[in-house]
């Protein structure tokens, strides 16, 4: 139990993370109206839609992940940073791509986290 609380915690971070980094690339696309405390529940709306929503669409989009070789999961990433922008209006994304990009950013954030931890947790 206590693993899974961390885990999430470390997910929470980690979309937070992303979140704010491609709202500074694409600082006129994806827009907030109080930085941090948006940026951070931002984050937690994207883990939450992570969780549930995530691999039922991964899923519903197999055959097409399969034959882009999985390129399309940068598409599946940036619907769920899309859909976290629907359901929480303080995040301003204005167009599908700049909520593409959010997720390519947010998804290689995760990666150097879990690469760091698990190079951690081997020593």
């Amino acid at each position: 139990m206590k693993n899974q609380i961390y885990r999430f915690l470390i997910r929470w971070l980690v979309c937070s993370l992303g979140l704010w980094i491609a709202a500074g690339f694409l600082s006129n696309d994806i827009t907030t109206e109080n930085k941090l405390r948006d940026t951070i529940v931002a984050g937690l709306f994207v883990a939450v839609i992570n969780i549930v929503l995530k691999p039922i669409l991964v899923i519903l989009s197999l055959p097409a992940i399969v034959f882009t070789l999985g390129l399309f999961m940068i598409i599946v990433n940036g619907l769920m940073v899309y859909i976290v922008s629907i359901i929480y209006h303080p995040l301003h994304i204005t167009n599908f791509w700049a909520a593409v990009f959010a997720g390519m950013v947010i998804g290689l954030v995760n990666y150097l986290v879990s690469t760091i931890l698990e190079s951690s947790n081997k020593q």
